[in-house]
């Protein structure tokens, strides 16, 4: 099935729209991150400016929009443009000046001519005790009737105006198709929701601030419509993996027992849990795709590796991809001692390796001589054959999307797929970025950790810090002193980051480290192989630490400036620190006077280690693009959806498509072609094609 033809008119460009010509659909593009119609269509509005407020002169309250019908009596322009060029009008009741700057005589004297009657609208303001508007919006000869209306404000972008906008929109609504109703019947009426194209033409003709408000009737089922078109192309791709099958690793278990043996600790009760979890998984004849959520330190890359070795022992091998390359060299290195121990062989590949050496590699991995293959995405290239793949593991900083997961587990047949993240997510977020996958949770740290100490402290107060810390210093600690991100670009930060170094080699000289984002791999790797073998005492980094680095000698972690960190972001920082037995601290660093979020940020810091109570917290304070990285690689932006707003709309989006996929797997019933339709209007062309390769 093709997108449906009724959808067409929607898909059509922006440029068919009143007022849109090609000299500013570069403008509309870049407003809407898209040139089609549906695009303008799902640009909501922001505000509105109530215009039906009509009163008389001398009853005009100042500070509030009126619109008002006057007789235009004298034209005052002023010699000098700089100066307000007044325009004296009246009513029966009272006077009112019309006042512009800047303005063309001759424009203004066309617009309003002595003697005429012009409706205006703008807001009201006294000026030495005179009602004046200042460059009134709307001034006209019509009947004030049709200019007393409620008009939408929509987000702007620099060389598009409100009008425009609003023209083009209004030339939009006539495209709205009538669909069938996608919505299961009963839900609908319970909701008291209308019907989807009555909607859409309601959004873009607000009657009252209320209306803008997410949690409005009208906007509930919109974002509803948008909710149950992503957890249908979860479920769908749920339900593919489903039937493509994989393949049962069924085994004794000897190397995983030989791999615990050799651990220094035992196992959490979560990682255990985990472990069960995933030995169901493999065992069953379905392809695995599992999520691991593990807070900061609970162990995950144990778990992922007793999970690549129950691969092995049956015979196939397995992969484990990591984001950065410190990360994966890390991995490789603290591993490497255990896997030795299991007899099990290991290779690291990343974009490092190149000619020769490479070569090698590519070799061991097509003939089967590399069991374990660890590295950056370098792993999963197209020139990279494995002889048999059976587990890949993804170390999920990348926020990879739905489509990339799949293209992974296609290097093997059958592949399990294992996706762990390091940042603990908020029930609601793991609905909507990993509804395709089953979630395990490690929720406990290995025993002997003591908390880390968080202290808060004014950025006054920094002199007196660097004292306390060359005594610590003196006793053996490690330090990392973490400098703030600053928005605008990588070099400001990287200089935030240098000038830091510089004034603390003034105390410590030559054991200060720097690493920041645009050092090459070589070079951070050799400053972090120094500080984790204690010839540099001081690490000073922007955020590159933030994941991972395992370094358990380092017991004092440095934010500054954690006013402006996200929680997530702090909580992942602390993480690097108290991973040995030896008490640790956290200082943040802040230059007051702390918003409200900012306190409410660092007291939540103060008062608890639990990162996914932490994590609530920062969906709450912040956002779900932030926490989940996706600001940049967009694996959730909603247009319409507010995923803190909309959370119980989103947990029935998902029960309702259960029970679709239950009943009607093909959706090939009335409701399910009317869906399919859903999944075309929100561009999610690519679960239909799951629906057809079956």
């Amino acid at each position: 099935m093709s997108r449906p033809f009724e959808l067409d008119p929607l898909f059509r460009r922006l440029t068919t729209l009143p007022g849109v010509g090609e000299k500013n659909a570069a403008l509309f593009e870049r407003l809407l991150g898209g040139q089609k119609v549906l695009d303008l269509l799902w640009h909501f509005p922001i505000d509105v400016i109530d215009r039906r407020f009509s009163p008389n002169i001398n009853e005009a309250p100042n500070g509030r929009v009126a619109t008002m019908e006057v007789r235009v009596i004298k034209h005052f322009p002023n010699a000098r443009r700089s100066q307000p060029y007044r325009v004296k009008c009246s009513d029966n009741t009272g006077e009112l000046n019309l006042t512009f700057f800047r303005a063309n005589k001759g424009w203004i004297e066309k617009l309003l001519p002595e003697g005429e009657r012009r409706v205006v609208s703008g807001k009201v303001e006294y000026y030495q005790g005179n009602p004046q508007i200042v460059h009134p919006d709307v001034v006209s000869p019509e009947e004030r009737e049709s200019l007393q209306t409620v008009e939408p404000i929509y987000p702007l972008t620099a060389g598009i105006t409100n009008k425009v906008v609003r023209k083009a929109a209004i030339g939009a609504l006539g495209f709205i198709p009538k669909l069938p109703e996608w919505l299961d019947p009963s839900y609908k009426k319970q909701q008291q929701w209308i019907e989807w194209d009555e909607a859409l033409d309601a959004v873009h003709n607000p009657q009252s601030v209320g209306a803008l408000d997410p949690e409005h009737p009208i906007r509930q089922r919109l974002a509803y419509d948008e909710l149950l078109a992503n957890q249908l192309t979860l479920g769908l791709v749920r339900q593919r993996q489903k039937k493509l099958g994989g393949r049962s690793f069924e085994c004794p278990g000897l190397l995983r027992e030989k791999m615990i043996e050799a651990l220094p600790f035992s196992l959490t009760g979560a990682q255990e849990r985990a472990l069960s979890d995933i030995d169901t998984d493999m065992v069953a004849k379905a392809r695995m795709l599992r999520l691991v959520q593990g807070d900061v330190g609970s162990g995950k890359t144990v778990v992922a590796a007793l999970a690549m070795l129950r691969a092995v022992e049956c015979g196939a091998q397995a992969a484990m991809m990591a984001p950065t390359e410190i990360l994966a060299r890390q991995h490789a290195e603290s591993l490497k001692p255990l896997l030795e121990a299991c007899g099990v062989r290991s290779i690291i590949l990343t974009g490092r390796d190149k000619g020769k050496a490479r070569e090698v590699l590519l070799q061991q991995i097509a003939n089967g001589a590399a069991q374990i293959i660890i590295g950056t995405h370098a792993i999963f290239q197209d020139d990279v054959i494995y002889e048999d793949l059976g587990l890949a593991v993804i170390d999920e900083q990348h926020r990879f999307g739905v489509e990339q997961r799949l293209s992974l587990s296609s290097k093997g047949k059958g592949t399990d797929v294992l996706v762990m993240t390091a940042t603990p997510i908020p029930r609601t977020l793991t609905l909507t970025a990993y509804g395709d996958m089953d979630v395990s949770r490690l929720d406990e740290k290995p025993p002997g950790r003591k908390p880390v100490e968080t202290l808060l402290l004014p950025s006054e107060k920094l002199e007196s810090m660097v004292d306390g810390l060359q005594r610590k210093i003196s006793e053996g600690a490690r330090v990392y002193w973490v400098c703030p991100l600053v928005e605008e670009s990588e070099f400001s930060d990287m200089a935030a980051a240098e000038e830091r170094y510089d004034v603390l080699k003034q105390f410590f000289g030559d054991q200060v480290g720097l690493v920041h984002g645009r050092m090459k791999a070589e070079e951070k790797d050799a400053v972090m192989a120094q500080f984790a073998s204690g010839a540099l005492k001081v690490l000073v980094a922007t955020t590159v630490i933030e994941v991972g680095v395992n370094v358990p000698e380092a017991t004092i972690m440095v934010i500054e400036h954690a006013e402006r960190f996200g929680l997530s972001q702090l909580h992942q920082l602390r993480g690097r620190v108290g991973r040995g037995s030896d008490q640790s601290y956290c200082f943040l660093l802040y230059s007051g006077p702390l918003g409200e979020t900012a306190k409410e940020r660092l007291s939540v810091m103060r008062a608890t280690e639990d990162g996914f109570i932490i994590a609530e917290k920062d969906l709450e304070l912040r956002g779900s693009g932030d926490i989940l990285g996706v600001k940049q690689s967009g694996a959730l932006n909603f247009k319409i959806a507010n995923i803190e707003v909309h959370g119980e709309l989103l947990a029935t989006a998902r029960d309702d498509v259960k029970l679709i996929l239950d009943r009607d797997p093909e959706l090939s019933s009335e409701r399910g072609l009317a869906l399919k339709t859903l999944l075309y209007l929100f561009e999610r062309d690519q679960a239909i094609q799951y629906l057809r390769s079956g």
